[in-house]
């Protein structure tokens, strides 16, 4: 398959640059394996907080001596205003559950339009602790809620109340107060939809960029709220957290099966995210010169991402491996690096594809997205997509079959009656909405299954297609549906990916050994969240804004310079 290429008129001196092919790009294990990067939505959004300076403060903070009470604070951005609404309860112990059957959790938010007033404070007040269970209204754009890091809350809230600042070590083991079980947007439970988002609110029109500051003021809270508790305990001898060590703290996040069609149900979305990675990519491998201060950025970037992986703690075995391969890959690197004359990013580039593996190839795609910002952020609004994959009934039907054999060679290619191939179906249950995999050989409900399984769907309707131009070579593609209706869903979606370099997950989903958590991790690297820690091939732990500014930052000189965050150095006395 030949590379695609992308005109791109930006900064980096060629007007035709060389994207990787996406039999490359869009393999599963390579999608995860990515890493949060300068455009992940995390970083996006904190460089235009800081660079337009959203005034952020807190008008109402009613909480009691174990911080359990109402918070609500007032967004003010460039030219909007915003309220997040937050409520803190007493949870049991029994009864905290990062699984989507929970009922009650510790803490339960939402972001709204516009000022609040008592009545509608109320009207949150009976719905967003409920989550599932409420209703909203479209002047809510987000609900959350979030658990403690138990271990972790009380060991900072007994330190700070003793005079100490909590230990470094403990906080690089679990790098937050609080984990987020689900944000929810984009029109659920009767919120607003993303096309009002989009249109009405622009500080927010990017891809998830609402619940992402969802999260960020989350994180925001839970340092809050510790200290609040630590003066409230012990006045005469409470500190505050050190900045260093405050910003160190990031937000947790439990992530499921629930995310992973989302990468399958929006293909022209998920293929503009990754051509725009891609695109940046492309810019920074076409420079034709290293100078001598962006090799020296790349040296400390590179040992930065030793110690960060380092500091990476997981229980997981296949993670803990990915990791350990990934460390012994970058002292290879190191190592390269110190015997060559660096001509060109290309040359580093091609040697990393022989001989690194997948997770360290794309961290140091990353790393090299840090050297140019120049290059890199002006892709930062290009994200967004209006998805439009309509039908062509009038193409020729041979034309059609010529369309699956060159942009769907990779679904021909599976051999679908091996053994294993067809034996995971995804459903969605019926209690709470939520996606499951099942086995075909342990469970019954295969026709229910959910339409994930692109590549076999492509190789059947292939398959018919081409014993229907056995007996109708002229005939068009409406007249090939008029006698296969069930492949319009297919068709419409092969004729309108056709037009896309990226998009299509080249992959059997419905392989026994298929491994979900490649889904998970592709999406969370885009949303900016690292330190993979799997607690199954189905759900995983991670953390979000770590080393990110504060609330308090905002006003002040800014280097986003928080990629690959490092346990700090500071006074425990």
């Amino acid at each position: 398959m030949s590379t695609p290429s992308s005109i791109d008129p930006g900064t980096s001196g060629a007007s035709t640059l060389r994207l990787r092919p996406p039999h490359v790009v869009m393999d599963l294990e390579r999608l995860g394996s990515l890493h949060q990067s300068r455009l992940s939505f995390m970083r996006c959004l904190v460089r235009k907080i800081m660079r337009e300076g959203w005034r952020i403060e807190p008008r109402r903070f009613e909480l009691d001596d174990q911080g359990y009470g109402t918070v609500i604070y007032r967004i003010q951005t460039s030219g909007d205003l915003f309220s997040f609404v937050l409520f803190s309860q007493y949870l049991d112990p029994d009864k905290r559950n990062d699984r989507v059957i929970a009922s009650e959790w510790d803490l339960t938010m939402a972001l709204c339009e516009g000022e609040v007033d008592e009545d509608y404070v109320e009207f949150l007040r009976r719905n967003v602790p409920l989550q599932e269970a409420g209703r909203l209204d479209s002047r809510v754009m987000v609900l959350s809620r979030a658990n403690r890091s138990v271990r972790n809350f009380d060991s900072v809230v007994d330190a700070l109340s003793a005079g100490r600042q909590p230990e470094v070590e403990q906080i690089a083991k679990v790098g937050y107060l609080y984990r987020t079980t689900a944000v929810y947007g984009s029109g659920k439970l009767g919120m607003a939809d993303w096309e009002k988002v989009s249109s009405k609110h622009p500080d927010f029109a990017r891809p998830f960029a609402a619940e992402m500051f969802n999260c960020f003021m989350l994180r925001n809270f839970s340092l809050q709220q510790a200290e609040h508790i630590a003066r409230r305990r012990a006045p005469d001898t409470a500190v505050v957290l050190q900045p260093q060590l405050k910003r160190y703290f990031g937000i947790g996040n439990s992530t499921g099966l629930g995310m992973a069609p989302y990468l399958i149900n929006h293909p022209q979305l998920i293929g503009r995210w990754i051509e725009m990675r891609e695109l940046a990519l492309a810019r920074v491998r076409s420079l034709g010169q290293v100078t001598a201060e962006r090799l020296a950025r790349l040296h400390g970037l590179v040992e930065r991402g030793i110690q960060h992986i380092e500091q990476t703690v997981t229980e997981d075995a296949w993670q803990t491996e990915n990791n350990r391969v990934v460390l012994e890959d970058f002292a290879a690197l190191q190592d390269w690096l110190a015997s060559q004359r660096l001509e060109s990013w290309a040359q580093l580039l091609a040697w990393s594809e022989r001989q690194l593996s997948l997770q360290a190839q794309e961290l140091l795609n990353c790393i090299l997205l840090e050297l140019y910002p120049e290059l890199v952020d002006n892709l930062e609004d290009r994200f967004a997509l209006v998805e439009s994959l309509e039908l062509q009934p009038q193409m020729p039907a041979a034309a059609l079959r010529s369309l699956i054999e060159q942009h769907y060679a990779w679904a021909l290619a599976i051999d679908f009656d091996a053994d294993g191939a067809t034996e995971t179906f995804w459903y969605r249950s019926e209690e709470k909405q939520e996606p499951r995999l099942g086995n075909c050989n342990l469970e019954s409900g295969r026709d229910k299954q959910m339409p994930l399984g692109i590549g076999y769907l492509a190789q059947q309707c292939h398959r018919q297609l081409c014993a229907y131009l056995a007996e109708h070579p002229g005939q068009c593609t409406a007249s090939f549906l008029l006698r296969h209706p069930e492949q319009r869903g297919i068709v419409r979606r092969m004729q309108g990916m056709a037009k896309t370099h990226y998009g299509e997950i080249q992959a059997n989903l419905l392989d026994r050994d298929v491994l979900p958590m490649h889904l998970l991790r592709c999406k969370l690297a885009f949303f900016g969240v690292s330190k993979f820690d799997p607690r199954s091939r189905l759900w995983v732990r991670n953390t979000m804004f770590q080393g990110a500014p504060l609330l308090e930052d905002i006003g002040q000189p800014f280097e986003d310079d928080w990629f690959l965050p490092l346990a700090p150095t500071v006074e425990t006395r």
